[in-house]
């Protein structure tokens, strides 16, 4: 996929554990790795809705298309924003092509 189809952008974070001075094992808050790349998003899946009197989950699959330089691991969480809307993802394991990766992202919100 060329660079002119990236019509989105990506913020991707993610969290890592680190020891403190005492030995202990923490996790450290989400930190932005990359800012403002370019991307594309893609519907994989339609979205089902599993509806109950309490709460109305959201979930469907996404596929982005991105830079093969750019260095993403499972479970990064993903910011993309498309026009005016921006939405948050959970990435998947990243398939990588010589002129692209392509990345399953899952979005698990409540409406």
């Amino acid at each position: 996929m060329t660079k002119r189809f990236y019509t989105d952008q990506a913020n991707i974070m993610r969290s890592d554990n680190y020891v403190t001075s005492d030995g202990e094992t923490r996790m450290q808050p989400l930190l932005i790795v990359y800012a403002n790349v370019p991307c594309r998003i893609s519907q994989k899946a339609l979205s089902t809705n599993s509806q109950t009197e309490a709460v109305n989950n959201i979930r469907y699959e996404t596929k982005l298309f991105i830079s093969p330089k750019i260095e993403i691991h499972q479970g990064d969480i993903i910011s993309v924003i498309r026009g005016s809307s921006s939405k948050i993802y959970t990435a998947g394991e990243p398939f990588l092509y010589s002129t692209h990766q392509e990345v399953s992202l899952q979005r698990k919100e409540r409406a």
